[in-house]
Parts: structure tokens; C-alpha cells; sequence
């Protein structure tokens, strides 16, 4: 996984760089190059070249970039396992197995072309709609606009050839439907939509307790999400001027957008303090497990969440309703946790110490977090500071974006370690906690 991303992003950089993909004289610097194909392959949608400025050519090469990365996490990966040796071996297969769901049925290669088939199904119905929607509205280009953003928004990439994202479609409610309902999908992962198939074919399938934790972590972060930007930008925020639908839209989308997608309606910098933070909270959040979501996952937030709350058992075994969750979950779930928290603060750090300039100029500390936290979740929302980062600050970005999407999915992967038998047995030691 990581030798395909690094070589997608190393030849998406290069095809960029061409005079082709920039108009008029010159070509793009690398590092913006480099910059904008590690966003796309990692489905991130932060941009310090905007992408209605380029080509035709260099729009296709991001656009096949945010397919390629989005299909990557899950199909590629899956494929790199099962080719090899012609078959998947016993070890591969516990590993995928478990990475998606013991009550799932599992085959690999049925798992690769049921994604493949639904993706490119889902995929076409959007751009469909779409293309009808920007017909209506006169949009330059309406079928190729239309395929750019039903990739984009099903891959959760933020990636627009509009020059202020959806900003123009905020009350164009069917364009935004479209659009969220698309990030949504590709935002569940297809554990859940597999196995939300299976229930619809086979009226006697019960639900795995994964769909059921990702359907309602979903559903609670967009509406308890939706209800607070609605209370805290409806009087004199962002969403001051509109009637109660138009904001309650507004909400709704700026609720879905942060769960990794990156679009946005409104302007973030307009949002008030109090917003940016839940949007923060939400970017680090991200989407389901074995999506193209980006972030720590819905499924981890619930899982520390209860445990917290609910505490566990004397074995550390944590229930919920009438299913146990092993401790061996519930302690990579905290360990997740604790890594992701390590890249921000480092990223963060990284950044303050090569972007000083700008906070001497009053950039201010949130804003360069809320970027850090953007990129690490691959969410790509931003407050306006992406193009004016020094090229220390791009690099340092460019880590935690690639971090954010390979580097956390690996170590959340299972690993399967060969224990020897332990002869020494040592002390219980006492630490007192809290």
C-alpha cells in the first residue's frame, strides 16, 4: 500500500508539473506538484494551486488521482494481497478478515469487484444528476464538471473546478443533496453498504454490530453536528440573511462536509470560533473504517467513548447492549487514538516552527491547527493560509496528509506477531492513574 501510493503520487506529481497541465507560459512549481498530487491521491482536497486555474489535462490527472487513491485503501490493497501467489495466503487472510468484519461475508477477489461495480454505479448516478443540475444552471463543460465532482465528493476529496468550492450552489439545494448524499456513501465504508445489501436481499440477515455502531455514530454526528452550526451561525454567522430551510440546509451540509469531504458552501473563515471547533472535532473524527474517509473513525470515537463512560470489566472487555467488545479493541482503539493525537502535535509543531513569519504577520495558532487537523483528517477544509504556506510549511503538510490517509490505516491494520512461550513471569507493578 504504501510502495502504490508513493508511486501514484510520484507520477501524478510529474504530470502536473507539465506546462500542459498549467495555462499560458511556465509550468507549476514541484513543490505545488508534488503538494496537489499527495492532496488528491490522498483524497485530502487542501490546494495552494487553485484547480480552476488549470487545464483540462491537469484537472483529468487530479481527477484520476482521487479515483486511484480512494479505490487504493481499499480495492488495491485488497488486490496487492491476493495476487502475489495467485491466492491469498492464510495469514493474509486472517488479516483482511478481520480488517473487515467476521459476520461480513468474505471472499477478496468478490470484495474487490463488488467496490469496483459499486463505486462506478454510485459514481454515475451522481455525475448524472449532477449534470442535469449544471445543465439547468448553464455551467461551462456541464458533463465533465459533472464526473469531476461525483469523484470527488464520492471519494470524500473536496477537489472543485469551481474557484470558491460550492460556495455559488449554497441555496442550489438539489446540487448540494447530491453532493452530500455522495460523500455519506462513500463516507460508510462498503463493510456497512455490503452488508446493508445482504439485509435488503435476505430479509433474515441480522446486521453486524459494526453497521449497526457505524448507521448510528453516522447519524448522530451529522444531525447533533447539523443542530449546533444551525444555533451558532443561524443569527449573525455564516448562515445570517437566510430563511430557516436555506440554513438548516446550510447546517446540514457543513455537518457532512468535515467528515473528510472538504467542500464547502460557506466560507470557513466566516464561521465563528465556536464552529471552527466542532468542524475540528469532526475533521479529526473522519468517516467509517474501510471507506475513503480519512480521520480516526466514528467506530474508535464510540468505542473510547463508552469505555470511558461505561467503563469496562474486571477482564477489560467492554459491552455494549448485548455484544462484548474484546479488549484487545477497545486497547487498539486508545492506541489509535494516542497516535493520531502524536501526528497533529508534532505536525503542529512542525508547523508553528517553519511558518513564523506568518504567525509574526497574525496568522493566528488556531488557524494553523485547524490546518494541520484538515490535513491529517484528509479533509481539506481550510481557513485561507494553504497558498501561503513557505515551502517548509507544504512539506510539512504534505507529511501529515500522507500520514493521515496510509500511515494511520497501516497501523490500524491487525498485525499478527508469533509469540514465544513466555518462561519468565515478572512483579505486578502499582501506577496510580488520574
Amino acid at each position: 500500500m504504501l510502495s502504490y501510493f508513493v508511486f501514484i503520487i510520484a507520477v501524478g506529481s510529474v504530470l502536473l508539473a507539465l506546462p500542459a497541465s498549467t495555462p499560458g507560459p511556465g509550468s507549476m512549481r514541484y513543490v505545488d506538484a508534488l503538494f496537489t498530487a499527495t492532496s488528491a491521491a490522498c483524497v485530502t482536497g487542501l490546494i495552494t494551486v487553485n484547480t480552476a486555474g488549470l487545464t483540462r489535462f491537469g484537472q483529468t490527472v487530479i481527477m484520476m488521482l482521487i479515483q486511484a487513491g480512494g479505490l487504493g485503501i481499499i480495492a488495491f490493497s485488497t488486490i496487492y494481497l491476493v495476487l502475489p501467489a495467485g491466492r491469498i495466503s492464510l495469514r493474509s487472510s486472517s488479516i483482511i478478515q478481520e480488517y473487515y468484519v467476521d459476520q461480513v461475508d468474505f471472499d477478496p477477489r468478490r470484495i474487490v469487484r463488488s467496490i469496483l461495480i459499486f463505486t462506478f454505479t454510485v459514481q454515475a448516478a451522481g455525475a448524472a444528476l449532477l449534470y442535469a443540475s449544471f445543465s439547468r444552471r448553464g455551467v461551462d463543460e456541464p458533463l465533465f464538471t459533472a464526473v469531476f465532482h461525483a469523484i470527488s465528493a464520492f471519494c470524500n476529496a473536496g477537489f472543485s473546478t469551481f474557484a470558491d468550492s460550492l460556495e455559488r450552489f449554497v441555496l442550489d439545494h438539489d446540487v448540494t443533496l447530491t453532493i452530500g448524499v455522495l460523500i455519506v456513501i462513500g463516507g460508510i465504508g462498503f463493510v456497512v453498504l455490503h452488508d446493508i445489501v445482504t439485509r435488503v436481499r435476505k430479509r433474515r440477515h441480522r446486521l453486524s454490530l459494526h453497521t449497526r455502531i457505524v448507521l448510528t455514530a453516522t447519524g448522530a454526528f451529522v444531525l447533533i453536528g447539523a443542530a449546533l452550526f444551525f444555533a451558532m451561525e443561524r443569527a449573525t454567522g455564516a448562515f445570517a440573511g437566510m430563511s430557516g430551510f436555506q440554513g438548516v440546509m446550510a447546517a446540514l451540509f457543513q455537518s457532512v462536509t468535515p467528515r473528510t469531504a472538504g467542500f464547502n458552501t460557506v466560507a470557513q473563515s466566516e464561521l465563528s470560533p465556536a464552529s471552527m471547533m466542532v468542524t475540528s472535532i469532526m475533521m479529526f473524527t473522519g468517516g467509517a473504517p474501510g471507506s475513503v474517509a480519512g480521520g480516526i473513525k466514528v467506530t474508535t470515537v464510540l468505542i473510547i467513548l463508552a469505555a470511558a463512560i461505561l467503563g469496562t470489566d474486571e477482564n477489560g472487555d467492554l459491552q455494549l447492549g448485548q455484544r462484548r467488545i474484546p479488549a484487545f479493541v477497545v486497547g487498539r482503539a486508545h492506541g489509535l487514538l494516542v497516535k493520531a493525537i502524536l501526528i497533529v502535535v508534532v505536525s503542529s509543531l512542525l508547523l508553528v516552527v517553519t511558518e513564523y513569519a506568518l504567525i509574526t504577520d497574525g496568522i493566528a495558532l488556531t488557524v494553523l491547527l485547524f490546518e494541520v487537523v484538515s490535513a491529517f483528517g484528509t479533509v481539506g477544509l481550510s481557513l485561507g493560509v494553504t497558498d501561503i504556506l513557505s515551502d517548509a510549511g507544504k512539506v510539512v503538510i504534505i507529511a501529515t496528509m500522507f500520514a493521515g490517509r496510509v500511515g494511520l490505516i497501516s497501523l490500524a491494520m491487525p498485525r499478527r506477531r508469533v509469540r514465544g512461550e513466555r518462561l519468565v513471569g515478572y512483579p505486578t507493578g502499582d501506577v496510580l492513574i488520574g
